[in-house]
Order: C-alpha cells, then structure tokens, then sequence
C-alpha cells in the first residue's frame, strides 16, 4: 500500500472510535455528522482489511486487531502532534500554569505536601488542581485533560507512558497506650479491631465489605495466605483519617510506611513493623503520549520524580 494514497485523518477518526466505541459519541467529538462518521468506519473497514468495531450484546467491541491498532495509531498521532506544536522554553519561575494532577489519597498524605513546598521555592505563580480518582477516567489522561495520574495500579493502557516513583513497606499504627504493644504478635494483632484504607483505582467506588479479601487489598490478602482474618471495625477512603483514628486505644491501623512516617512526631501513637509479612506496594506516576514532549510537562514530571526520590530515602 502506498501511504501517499491514504487519507491519514482517518487516523484520527480510528482513534477516536476505538476511544469511545460508539459511532455517535465519536462523530460528536470529532464535531461531524454520524453519517459522515459511518462512512470513514466504512473506509477504515476497507483500509484495514477488518470489521475493526464489532456490534455485540455489550456495544460495539473492538477486534483483536483494533485492539492491535489502538496503540500504535494513539502514538503515531501524539507524533505528529507534537511536530506541528511551537517550540517553546519553559520558565517555570514565571508560569502560571495550571497543572491537574489525579492523585490517590496516599499521594495527597505523602508526596504533595513536598512537591508544593518545592514549587513555592521554584515556581510560585504554578498552580496544582488536585483531582481524586473518582473525578477521572483512563479516557480523560489519555486526550491530555489530565496531565498526570500518580497512583497504584494492576493494568494500564498501553499507550500510557509511566514513570515507578518508589516502592513502600507497611507499618501498624496505635495508640500508645495501647497494651497490645507490650506483646506485639499476630495473635494479638488479630485480636483487636481495625481500621481499612482502600486500595484506591480509576473510577467510581462502591460499598466495602469484609468478606470480599480480594477487594481489600495487600494486608488481607498476606493474612489470608496465614488462614487468618482481621476484624474491621472501620472502611474509610482517607489515609489522613486513618492515621488520626490510630490514636484510638482499641484501633490498629495498617497502612504504608511513608504515609506512617507523617505521624511519627505525634507522641499519642506508636509505630511498629506488622507482625505478619505484606508484599511491598509501588506508586506510579502515568501520563498521556500527548504529553510526553511538553516542556512545562517535562519539567514537573523531572521535580515530581526529585521529590519522589528524597521521601523514598
């Protein structure tokens, strides 16, 4: 084939309908009318060899080989974007950019407070619009209306670039008053009440409960290996609110050791290694291919991974 002869905006037109799967949503995007949208699904048919959108009981489904393609288009279009952009020099102590930024409630308890006294020395006229997981979909980063996402994650898109921050161990927190301290055991550590603080992911949460071990996350997951089972007497979604409830004398609360640290002058609470093995958990910093090349993105992804560095030590 003779790329001279392909119509390179039906690039676009894939890309956007392998986004969306709906011809519809994608020709409101694209600001078209649907038949003119049909009608490059049609082309792009013809171009690929290949149904590329499937109609099923779920919608349209994409074909393994769209799914083959959606990367590769998703990259060769951040490309040319950023051929055809201005090249510019970013002065971050005059910016008075507006950085989004999709951050975990750990990220807001451990990271931020750093990177924000940080940019106050470098960069003060810069702007965050901190932006909780439920606020965002993996959609929204990769068009660029997220600049980034820093978080834990199982999967991610493909086309994602992504950045490993640092990896975290876990401690218990409590009271220090608390007489499990004098005999700290997992025998003891499961004879007390606990409190939970979510594995937090992309999207809209639902209601906890404590039968469902592989929606709790890292602690019960190592405590089911021991055939063992912690009562959780609180679920909250805020690591801020978990740390405060450790002051609580018959609470114990498990949590990341960098998030722990931030209690560590507080003379109520102790911290102590879990008695029990948990894998380690790894924050993640992730941002769109329309991106990549940004100066002014560039240049906080660089400070966040310095910050990131310091807290890891």
């Amino acid at each position: 084939m003779n790329i001279s002869r392909v119509d390179l905006n039906l690039l676009v037109y894939l890309d956007v309908l392998l986004r969306e799967c709906n011809v519809t949503r994608a020709a409101e995007e694209l600001g078209i009318s649907q038949p003119a949208m049909s009608n490059s699904l049609r082309r792009l048919r013809d171009l690929f060899d290949d149904p590329l959108l499937v109609r099923t009981s779920d919608g349209m489904t994409p074909t393994d080989r769209a799914l083959e393609l959606q990367p590769l288009v998703r990259n060769v279009l951040a490309a040319a974007e950023i051929a055809v952009l201005p090249k510019t020099v970013f002065d971050a102590s005059a910016s008075d950019r507006i950085f989004r930024i999709m951050a975990s409630d750990y990220t807001e308890v451990t990271l931020l407070p750093q990177l924000l006294s940080r940019l106050r020395r470098e960069a003060p006229g810069i702007r965050l619009d901190i932006m909780t997981p439920s606020d965002v979909s993996f959609h929204d980063v990769e068009r660029g209306k997220v600049d980034m996402v820093i978080n834990r994650f199982d999967t991610l898109p493909q086309s994602f670039h992504q950045v490993h921050l640092w990896d975290d161990s876990f401690s218990c927190v409590m009271s220090a008053t608390n007489p499990v301290i004098k005999n700290w055991n997992l025998d003891n550590y499961l004879s007390h009440k606990h409190v939970w603080v979510s594995k937090t992911g992309m999207g809209v949460g639902v209601g906890m409960s404590s039968d469902d071990v592989q929606r709790l996350g890292w602690v019960d997951e190592a405590l089911g290996k021991l055939d063992a089972k912690r009562e959780i007497s609180v679920f909250t979604r805020h690591y801020q609110a978990a740390l405060l409830l450790g002051e609580q004398e018959d609470l114990i609360v498990t949590i990341p050791s960098i998030a722990a640290r931030t209690m560590a002058n507080n003379n109520k609470v102790v911290i102590l290694d879990p008695p029990f093995e948990i894998p380690r958990m790894r924050l993640k910093m992730v941002w769109s291919p329309l991106l990549q090349r940004d100066p002014g993105h560039k240049w906080l992804r660089q400070v966040i991974k310095d910050v990131s560095s310091e807290i890891a030590q």
